[in-house]
Formats: C-alpha cells, sequence, structure tokens
C-alpha cells in the first residue's frame, strides 16, 4: 500500500501584490513635502503661486488616490487652503520697517484724500475759487479770500459754510495735524478799519475757519494750528490784480506726520 501524504495543518495565505503602493505613497508625499518647502523658500511670486494652487487642488480633489479606498483631500478643506491669496506685495511689504509701513499708510490716505477734494471741486464747479495741491509739507487746500469773506472783513460768508462742512467731514477722520494759514496781498488796509494792517487780518481770518471747524463742526481743537502770514508768503507775483487775488486766501494744509513721533 501506498503511504498516505500528510495534508498540511493551514494553507498558505495569498501573497499581497499591493505592498509596493504604500513605499510608493510615501515616497510621493515625501516628494511633494520637499517641493513645498523649495517653494515656500523662494521669492513669492503671485502668478505662480496661483498656478501651484490651482495645480494642487485638482490633483488632490481626484477621488482614485494612489491608495485604493482614498479620498484625497476633503472639498470643504481644500476650498478654504486656496482661498487664501498672498500679500498683494510680497516682497517689498514682507522688509518693510514699521517706520515704512506707517510712512506708506498715511502717504496712501493722503492721496485718497486729495483725489476725493479735487472731484468735489470739479462735481461742483469751484475751480476759481478752491484749488487743492500736493506739497511737500502736505495736502494743501486754498480757498479765494473773496469765497471766505467780504473785502477786508474776517467774518465767514454763508455761501462758503457747504465747503467747510464738506471739508470738515473729510478732516473728522484724520490722525494729521492741520493747519490753518491766512494770507493778504502787500496792499495796505485803509485807515480806520476793524484791523490795524495785513497782519491782524490775516490772523482774524484763519482764528474765523478754525472757530467754524470747532464751533459748528465739532472738530478736536487738538487737531489743529494757526497762523496769520500777511503778505510775507505769496504764491504769485503782487504786481497784477489777479496775482494779488490768488495771493489773498486761507490754507488748510493736512501735515504730512513725522513717522517717529506717530510710533510713539
Amino acid at each position: 500500500m501506498r503511504p498516505r501524504r500528510k495534508r498540511k495543518s493551514g494553507a498558505a495565505a495569498p501573497e499581497n501584490h499591493e505592498r509596493w503602493l504604500i513605499t510608493y505613497s510615501d515616497l510621493i508625499t515625501l516628494l511633494l513635502i520637499f517641493f513645498v518647502v523649495l517653494y515656500a523658500m523662494s521669492q513669492l511670486d503671485v502668478k505662480k503661486y496661483e498656478v501651484l494652487a490651482q495645480s494642487l487642488q485638482s490633483q488632490f480633489a481626484k477621488s482614485d488616490s494612489v491608495i485604493q479606498g482614498g479620498q484625497g483631500l476633503p472639498g470643504e478643506l481644500l476650498d478654504n487652503s486656496t482661498r487664501t491669496s498672498p500679500p498683494s506685495t510680497p516682497g517689498a511689504m514682507a522688509t518693510e520697517t514699521p517706520q515704512q509701513q506707517l510712512k506708506r499708510l498715511q502717504e496712501e490716505e493722503l492721496q485718497n484724500l486729495l483725489k476725493v477734494i479735487q472731484t468735489y471741486i470739479k462735481e461742483n464747479k469751484l475751480q476759481d475759487k478752491v484749488d487743492v495741491e500736493d506739497t511737500p509739507k502736505g495736502i494743501a487746500i486754498r480757498l479765494n479770500d473773496l469765497f471766505l469773506f467780504d473785502l477786508g472783513k474776517a467774518q465767514l460768508k454763508q455761501e462758503a459754510t457747504p465747503v467747510l462742512d464738506k471739508l470738515s467731514t473729510l478732516l473728522r477722520s484724520l490722525d494729521n495735524v492741520i493747519s490753518i494759514e491766512g494770507h493778504t496781498d502787500n496792499l495796505p488796509i485803509n485807515p480806520g478799519g476793524q484791523y490795524s494792517d495785513n497782519w491782524d487780518l490775516s490772523a482774524a481770518r484763519s482764528l474765523s475757519v478754525l472757530h467754524y471747524f470747532i464751533d459748528e463742526s465739532k472738530l478736536a481743537p487738538g487737531k489743529f494750528e494757526i497762523a496769520g502770514y500777511a503778505d510775507t508768503r505769496p504764491v504769485t507775483s503782487n504786481e497784477t490784480e489777479a496775482g494779488r487775488s490768488k495771493n489773498r486766501r486761507v490754507e488748510i494744509t493736512v501735515l504730512r506726520a513725522s513717522t517717529d513721533s506717530a510710533l510713539k
């Protein structure tokens, strides 16, 4: 008789031919991290950032991941991660000092003020009465004296109040110091008038505008400084009536602030 063959106690487990996928997925993950680190160390380019974000979104959103049964990144998480936009000026803003950043923000605020006033002047046809200019000191708003006052007087005209009200609205939110200066032409004041000379008249006119801002518009008194310069700071020659008319004015200047003092 032939000897009987002994049966094996248990069947051999089938070999898993997909184990290499685990190693492969780990390798892909490490490569992804490596390239992300390289990208983070380089200077950020907005267009490249957007291309990379879209590429990652399209790849991770796929449902057929390397490992069977994987689902990629959840859609909600992916959307939130790609909504964040890169800085508007990544190279420059990243290296700004606090003083430089404050100066840039203040300058943006002043330029916005300049544009708003220019638009207001144009829309209300005030070109012959109000002028605005960006000067080294700040944004200078020049108001013609006959628009504000009667000849030789320092009491504000009623027709000037809408413009002053508009300026009050714009100046209220600013932290800058606001200078109010009175200026005259070089013609002497007639004897027997309310004011003895152009110094008194220019100072009284700047004070009149100041009182309107703090009494009527309720602006903070600490925002202002005033001065009267008579005919010592003309913007043009006093040889002609047109020139003298330009020199008779009140200037309201939103001064550029010192970044050192603003940071204290």
